[in-house]
């Protein structure tokens, strides 16, 4: 009776809060969508200028073929290099394609022909992607012709089949990692701010001298937050459906296994609340793990990509074992059988943390 009426009060305190339900609404929804088309390493429409020295049927097909694809959008046709080079200065102009006198004759002669690809260089990650894109494009545009330089094609094509993404965009993975980031938000800051919320005005000491005991007010300060995460959730799979994810796997095995997420965030909060006096210091000592813990999961750079020792603390990371089954059960469809070393990952943090919040939580004042 007591615990029932402890989480009756918690779930009204928390459906009286606009700015905590505002901030729920906001992760999960409005923040993916931003993300979503905001993260996307996929480049779209980047202004390309195009010096044309040869002006054949050749050279307007290569042209085409860089503007189909989306990938650049054609902002200037230009008849020298020295033209550009104001495009590239003013930003009218990301890149420069510059295709030299004879480029269909010497094509069609066989003889080696070199096609210059001017690239801003002052933002890296964009000069990367593009030089790819137009790489890409050049081999194909050689695969049709023929051959672009003096060595023959080979007899041998590779078919290159990418599966659960087929496609390749970024967007499947930023909307299923930013929803992955919001319930690690979530199970960290809401306990955390709840439970220091009422030290500050002294309600908790007021709890402390009442029959309540300590494990069901422990209870009352961190089902509530499980509960919230879950049903939080739902509206988030409405975008997923809006951004075309796939849902491959089993939603309830997703459901569960968020919520054996949720305690290692919600026992990583409750520790934080129980070295912070105020709202205030609660809430940088939450940030102060949650990006490390962001950053160790791979939702920003491939877990691979990072240094042997950050690659084996990353294990650490519930975010890096959620991230995974999240991307496994979406994209993959994949189920228990492949999962649950994750899970047991889960497991293993999340016991630990939330024993170790329970300890600290009943030495409170």
């Amino acid at each position: 009776m007591r615990l029932r009426s402890l989480l009756h009060k918690e779930l009204i305190q928390f459906f009286r809060d606009p700015v905590v339900l505002f901030l729920i609404f906001w992760l999960y929804t409005i923040e993916v969508v931003i993300c979503a088309y905001a993260l996307g390493m996929e480049m779209r429409d980047l202004p390309l200028a195009v010096v044309d020295a040869d002006e054949s049927p050749i050279s307007r097909r290569l042209i085409d073929d860089f503007v189909a694809g989306g990938n650049f959008r054609l902002v200037a046709h230009l008849r020298d290099v020295a033209a550009a080079e104001p495009y590239l200065e003013r930003g009218e102009a990301q890149a420069v394609l510059v295709i030299p006198v004879d480029f269909e004759r010497e094509l069609y002669r066989g003889s080696g022909q070199a096609l210059q690809f001017v690239i801003d260089g002052s933002n890296a990650n964009t000069a990367a992607v593009a030089r790819g894109y137009a790489l890409q494009t050049v081999e194909a545009f050689r695969m049709r012709q023929g051959t672009l330089d003096e060595r023959p094609l080979a007899t041998v094509t590779a078919q290159l089949r990418t599966w659960y993404n087929p496609d390749q965009t970024n967007v499947n993975f930023t909307v299923l990692a930013m929803i992955a980031l919001a319930g690690l938000m979530i199970g960290v800051v809401h306990p955390a701010a709840s439970i220091v919320r009422e030290k500050e005005v002294g309600t908790i000491e007021q709890l402390m001298v009442t029959p309540i005991r300590r494990g069901e007010l422990f209870i009352a300060k961190t089902v509530p937050t499980l509960l919230i995460g879950l049903i939080a959730v739902l509206p988030s799979l409405a975008l997923v459906g809006w951004f075309g994810v796939p849902v491959r796997g089993n939603l309830s095995l997703f459901f569960a296994l968020t919520a054996l997420f949720l305690f290692s965030a919600i026992g990583l909060g409750v520790l934080v609340a129980a070295v912070s006096r105020t709202l205030q210091q609660a809430l940088l000592l939450a940030f102060f793990g949650l990006f490390p813990l962001m950053f160790l999961s791979g939702t920003m750079v491939p877990v691979e990509s990072m240094p042997n020792l950050l690659q084996r603390l990353s294990l650490a990371s519930p975010l890096r074992h959620y991230l995974e089954i999240t991307l496994g059960i979406f994209l993959k469809g994949v189920g228990m059988e492949i999962l649950w070393p994750h899970a047991l990952a889960l497991v293993v943090i999340g016991m630990p943390l939330y024993l170790a919040a329970w300890l600290i939580f009943r030495r409170l004042p």
